[in-house]
């Protein structure tokens, strides 16, 4: 990736955004507690248990990269989260329309 263009976030739009990263991050914690007490229940062996434990140190890398705040890298979380349907443009209600634009261009890549 090139130079990173520096984006000016309004102190609403930055409580507009994190309002919207707080929804998506709680959604998928609450799918992921629902899978985790799925297969636990079907836990029989040792390695059952491994891989449990595998499949969430992997999740848990992930979940904690996924969700940037900083201001620099608001756009990419924003259009991942809707890329992988945790977030809807229309939650960025309130974002300047240009940033929108550019959050929905990012979804494309």
């Amino acid at each position: 990736m090139g130079q990173q263009e520096q984006t000016l976030w309004s102190h609403e739009e930055i409580s507009i955004a994190k309002t919207a990263l707080q929804k998506a991050h709680r959604s998928e914690i609450s799918a992921l507690v629902s899978y985790v007490q799925a297969q636990a229940s079907v836990v029989a062996t040792p390695e059952d248990v491994w891989q449990l434990h595998d499949f969430l140190s992997a999740k848990r890398h992930e979940i904690d990269g996924k969700y940037d705040d900083r201001e620099s890298f608001l756009m990419y979380t924003l259009s991942r989260l809707i890329k992988d349907g945790l977030l809807t443009l229309t939650e960025l209600d309130g974002l300047s329309v240009d940033k929108k634009t550019k959050v929905n261009l990012l979804t494309r890549m």
